[in-house]
């Protein structure tokens, strides 16, 4: 992995992200968002070993009113994302399988952090039906007040932690 590439400048991406949404909203109609394609997927795979509760559930049943839940524009933004941060990491260098972590942190306390971690931002996107992104980018652009205090409130919690979750990374 090559780590002497610079980033992006963050200005320029934050410019290239903004058009993204625009560009959403143009062509879709609607916002950016990941975890409905996540959703989606999750039902689909259930729904090759228990299709009638899949069906019958009020969440994901109506994800098959349309035919596949794999086709639906949300799936294909997920699959997209996917395709151009690696397409993006590759061409700049800076593509590697490795597990991030401190000098602290064992391999198996940061695969654990990760899947608790993981499984929460899960859990929290559908109990609140949407994602960081959905949220704060589609929903910030839209001037929703949620919106707003959301950020505001992850960036407290971020500040909140940051302490205790340092100590792994020195």
């Amino acid at each position: 992995m090559n780590t002497d590439r610079p980033f992006w400048n963050p200005y320029l991406a934050g410019a290239g992200l903004g058009l993204t949404l625009l560009l959403s909203y143009v062509v879709l109609g609607t916002g950016l968002g990941a975890s409905g394609a996540i959703a989606r997927l999750a039902a689909a795979s259930t729904h090759t070993v228990a299709s009638e509760a899949v069906e019958n559930n009020a969440v994901t049943g109506a994800f098959y009113e349309g035919g596949s839940p794999l086709r639906s524009y949300l799936v294909a933004m997920f699959v997209g994302t996917l395709a151009g941060g690696l397409l993006s990491a590759v061409s700049a260098g800076r593509a590697a399988i490795a597990i991030e972590r401190g000098p602290r942190a064992s391999v198996v306390a940061r695969l654990g952090a990760a899947v608790v971690g993981g499984v929460l931002a899960g859990f929290g996107a559908r109990l609140s039906l949407g994602c960081t992104s959905g949220l704060a980018l589609s929903g910030g652009a839209m001037l929703q007040v949620g919106s707003f205090v959301f950020v505001g409130a992850t960036f407290a919690a971020a500040f909140a932690a940051a302490p205790f979750l340092k100590r792994l990374w020195r």
